[in-house]
């Protein structure tokens, strides 16, 4: 399993930024690799992951929120569904806000597992270089945020 992880300093409060990322359906404006977020539920603890893989192959996956801790951090992981197990992506998230007053230190920490098979190689693809993905996400985070341009 690997895992990444990044922390930024954002001009914005901490309940302004959880906010925006307690849907998680605002994740696709920072993340280009991310085709859309759906809720699954009425309360939007589960979503549905749609991603581009290599040669316009798409990998999806259901996550559900794990831990919300309004103003603080929000966590998810993958969901296994009805599947064989080759073919579920394993995969969580987490985002921890820091609050200080009128800025936030922001850290986004990814984990995931490819599975075996062509969804792997997929899954592959999707999380070449994630360091450098996750650093560029944040700081089109705080730009958003800076800019108070929250894409709602």
């Amino acid at each position: 399993m690997g895992s990444v992880a990044h922390y930024l300093e954002v001009r914005a409060p901490a309940e302004q930024c959880y906010q925006w990322w307690r849907p998680l359906t605002h994740v696709p404006e920072i993340f280009p690799d991310v085709q859309r977020v759906e809720p699954r539920s009425a309360e939007a603890d589960t979503t549905h992951w749609v991603v581009s893989g290599p040669a316009g192959r798409k990998v999806e996956w259901d996550a559900r929120i794990v831990e919300d801790e309004p103003g603080r951090k929000i966590a998810w992981k993958s969901v296994e569904q009805d599947t064989e197990k080759s073919n579920t992506v394993s995969t969580a998230g987490a985002v921890r806000f820091d609050d200080h007053g009128d800025s936030t230190g922001v850290e986004v920490s990814l984990q995931y597992d490819a599975p075996g098979g062509g969804v792997g190689e997929a899954v592959a693809t999707l999380f070449a270089d994630p360091q450098q993905k996750v650093e560029r996400a944040l700081d089109s985070f705080k730009e958003l945020m800076e800019n108070n341009k929250q894409g709602r």
